[in-house]
């Protein structure tokens, strides 16, 4: 990390943490912002879903929600990027303050509730963007909707021509009853209905970490049935197991360094139920090359961090692809995907 970017994070962690979030996304749109091309290798090149990747350390849904940002994110070194979540109508979310920096912890606390610009000002924008990596659009559903399953089938009608890949949102604690649409009856109509509008478009799904085996086990049986193209393990947590900071009690997700192990763990097992036949990306608590090495290990093809960039910056992007590339060779795996799922039995 360069000395710039130390005092520019001192600086944001003096103010509140929505307003620091702003700004840091104001910053990428200057000539201050990294200029740096994505570190890749025969090694790290990697392909899901048709959609090829210079390296597999992507962005987490959440950080650009308006893809405000797309260009500049795409020189600071990321292998994909995924922007939203959109919903069909804009919304403000929920009332400030809804965001929680837990310093001691390494983590962060939130309760946006999907605020977005919605779908129509997020797909204009996705339409002028440039296609140097893949870029994906979380979707979601408007917290007052009657019909919320409809809402991700408008949002990636709208969207679709824009993207290349759309992920489906069910996972959210931020959205009251969102979570019921992962029982294996509700995501089985959901997704079958996204499906039949995504056309060439790749379908993901993201999904909690607070899920029993049993409730995984289900997951995968539907995600085979309704042949979606990969998963994202995970969203954030509800858990507040062995935290230490002040605001470890407020609502909402918990992301970072806690949910390293819980989100892994999913993560193994749903590689163990899927048999590794459905393309996973492993997202939670990821802070360094190690912890996406120990993710890519448990099943991941690929992986995805937010909260990191808070403490570490955004410098850790290449940081993190240069250490895989090592990981790879010490252990003398000649391509990512041969590493993917060998310690799963380990996690589970």
């Amino acid at each position: 990390m360069s000395m710039t970017e130390r005092l520019a994070l001192a600086a944001l962690r003096k103010l509140d943490p929505e307003t620091a979030h702003s700004l840091a996304l104001k910053a990428l749109k200057t000539p201050f912002a990294p200029n740096i091309a994505p570190h890749t290798s025969p090694a790290l090149a990697t392909e899901i879903a048709g959609l090829k990747m210079p390296n597999p350390v992507g962005l987490a849904a959440g950080f650009d929600k308006n893809a405000e940002a797309i260009a500049p994110l795409m020189r600071a070194g990321f292998g994909f990027l995924e922007v939203g979540a959109a919903t069909p109508r804009p919304q403000p979310g929920n009332p400030r303050p809804r965001l929680f920096r837990l310093t001691e912890d390494h983590a962060a606390i939130n309760r946006f509730g999907f605020n977005n610009e919605g779908v129509e000002a997020i797909a204009a924008r996705l339409a002028n963007r440039p296609h140097d990596i893949p870029v994906g659009l979380n979707l979601g559903a408007n917290k007052d909707s009657p019909d919320r399953a409809q809402d991700y089938v408008d949002v990636l009608r709208i969207a679709a021509p824009f993207i290349d890949f759309a992920t489906v949102n069910v996972s959210s604690p931020n959205t009251e009853k969102l979570r019921d649409l992962q029982g294996q009856d509700a995501l089985r109509a959901l997704l079958t209905g996204v499906m039949d509008v995504k056309g060439a478009t790749p379908v993901f799904l993201k999904i909690a970490p607070d899920l029993t085996d049993a409730e995984i086990a289900e997951i995968a049986q539907v995600a085979a049935e309704t042949r979606i193209d990969a998963i994202i393990a995970t969203n954030t947590t509800l858990s507040r197991n062995g935290l230490k900071s002040p605001h470890k009690d407020q609502a909402g997700g918990l992301s970072g360094r806690p949910l390293l192990a819980p989100s892994t763990r999913v993560l193994a097992r749903l590689y163990l139920e899927t048999g590794g036949q459905i393309p996973l990306i492993g997202v939670g608590g990821i802070a360094s090359a190690a912890d996406a090495y120990a993710k890519i290990r448990a099943g991941a093809s690929a992986v995805q961090l937010y909260t990191a960039m808070v403490y570490l910056g955004i410098s850790i992007v290449p940081r993190i692809a240069h250490g895989l590339d090592e990981r790879l060779a010490h252990d003398g795996f000649k391509h990512i995907s041969e590493a993917v799922g060998t310690s799963a039995k380990d996690y589970a």
